[in-house]
């Protein structure tokens, strides 16, 4: 968070629905802050978008991506230190039981995005917490993802993100 309150960048990240998942009708969403006993969900989320987003991909060379034990470490810091940010995790109620449907992170550096129901709750969340705003990057050739955070009233900044590898 810097000095005036904003989040320099909350992110949300999708994951397609599992087979299974997309068998089961959901009753009912929930949100809430990723907490230990939630951890294996969000990293089963988080890897499967990891692995299979063709624009995450695009760009994962120049953000170094250290597959997953660096996702491992980065739920453990999520985990051990709060201020540095969170995993905001959606759950379904289906006839199969509660399901982790959604993740989306929030934290100083890097985004990605998931559903309406799942940003309109981080924003809620967020706003009680004092942060103004929320920056998500979105690779420029995901229309799909620039419709949808459009929708959602989010406006380009019209500038590029670069990265520098330390």
């Amino acid at each position: 968070m810097s000095a005036a309150g904003e989040a320099e960048d909350a992110c949300v990240s999708r994951a397609k629905p599992r087979p299974a998942e997309r068998a089961s009708a959901a009753t009912a969403v929930h949100c809430a802050p990723m907490e230990a006993a939630m951890r294996g969900e969000a990293e089963s989320l988080l890897a499967e978008f990891l692995r299979g987003d063709d624009h995450y991909l695009a760009s994962s060379p120049v953000y170094g991506d250290g597959g997953a034990e660096a996702l491992a470490r980065a739920l453990d810091l999520f985990l051990a230190r709060p201020a540095i940010g969170f995993v905001w995790l959606a759950f379904a109620d289906t006839v199969a039981g509660r399901i982790a449907v959604g993740a989306c992170v929030a934290c100083y550096a890097i985004s990605t995005s998931r559903g309406t129901v799942v940003v309109n709750a981080l924003s809620a969340h967020l706003t009680a917490q004092g942060i103004t705003r929320i920056d998500c990057g979105c690779h420029r050739a995901n229309t799909g993802a620039w419709r949808f955070y459009e929708r959602l009233g989010f406006l380009p900044l019209d500038e590029e993100r670069i990265a520098l590898l330390l």
